[in-house]
């Protein structure tokens, strides 16, 4: 089982992420991801990492697909592999309605088709076997409705790979079982590997059928870590990230993350996170996330403890284990918590 180092967002006071990376790098990490929200750009940051750091893969967990249209994902793709030496991993979702409509101003509809479509472009202007032309149910190139003037295209950049590997981000089972089928890998989040075969299996098994890709899937959670002895301290620096997903980050009929804990098995710990988290009461939400959520889908302990729970991930079939820097008991980077991590896989 490879891993990987999850940067996140950049912030005022984020480390450097140079620095991050080149530290995964020495300690045998095999990628590096970042992410956006509303925040830094995924792409920007990234580059700046691929930049500093000569080794490692470098991928996004996810560029939002309703943000950028599927080719400027392709031209995207194409460069940032080409600069960085053929080192991009694709990570694609469909973030939410939240951010799709509130933040983007584009409609959040149809999700699982649009997941498809655009991956087949990018495919498709990637190869540049042809002009781009597609005729999709939510994609329509060239568009169908414009001024009539629109031009199929081919991409002018060679790439270095026609193929780079796209990673999807899916909790729903439609789009599980479409990444199952389509995807190069997946990147589950909140992702539990005591309950993964009762709570994806199925999809999984069912987009499986479908793959005509040749080869498997890549599986790549993404898993916050606090690393100590404190265990009780150790959960409450992983309370708050736990909660703004299940709490806050959707409405309060459509949160896939809340949705995801109730399938669990917290039905009611969840409701409750997010009735604290919309009301204001943000910290009485995190207080509220249960200890047993933590402990399924986080990596919180002593280096044996962390080491256990390694085990279990690979054991449910997980090819990348993406975990976030660790932390103490006060939220403090863990000198050396990378050698840990990597002493736990090994």
């Amino acid at each position: 089982m490879k891993l990987g180092l999850e940067l996140g967002y950049l912030t005022s006071d984020s480390p450097d992420p140079i620095t991050l990376a080149k530290e995964a790098e020495a300690a045998g990490f095999d990628s590096v991801w970042v992410s956006e929200a509303w925040g830094s750009d995924a792409v920007s940051l990234l580059s700046w990492i691929g930049a500093g750091a000569s080794r490692v893969a470098l991928g996004t967990a996810i560029l939002p697909i309703g943000s950028r249209t599927p080719a400027l994902l392709a031209q995207t793709a194409a460069t940032l592999d080409m600069l960085s030496g053929g080192r991009l991993v694709l990570g694609l979702g469909v973030s939410g309605p939240q951010v799709m409509e509130g933040w983007h101003g584009v409609p959040f509809a149809k999700p699982v088709t649009r997941t498809r479509e655009t991956v087949e472009v990018i495919r498709q202007v990637l190869r540049r076997e042809q002009r781009l032309e597609y005729e999709g149910e939510s994609i329509r190139l060239p568009m169908a409705d414009g001024t009539g003037l629109g031009k199929p295209l081919k991409l002018m950049l060679r790439p270095r790979r026609s193929e780079v590997p796209i990673y999807i981000a899916s909790i729903a089972p439609q789009n599980t079982a479409l990444t199952a089928e389509i995807g190069d890998g997946w990147l589950p989040f909140l992702y539990s590997p005591d309950q993964a075969a009762g709570i994806w299996g199925p999809a999984l098994a069912a987009g499986a059928t479908k793959r005509s890709l040749p080869a498997p899937l890549e599986v790549a959670p993404m898993v916050d870590c606090a690393l100590g002895d404190d265990l009780p301290r150790l959960r409450d620096q992983l309370r708050p990230g736990i909660a703004l997903y299940v709490g806050g980050m959707g409405a309060r009929r459509r949160n896939f993350y809340n949705q995801l804990a109730r399938r669990y098995g917290y039905e009611d710990e969840a409701k409750r996170v997010q009735d604290l988290y919309l009301d204001g009461r943000k910290d009485e939400a995190a207080g509220a996330v249960p200890d047993g959520l933590v402990d399924e889908i986080c990596l919180v302990g002593s280096e044996a403890r962390i080491a256990e729970r390694v085990a279990a991930y690979r054991e449910a079939g997980v090819t990348t284990l993406i975990v976030s820097p660790p932390v103490d008991e006060e939220g403090n980077p863990v000198s050396g918590g990378l050698e840990v991590l990597r002493r736990a896989a090994s």
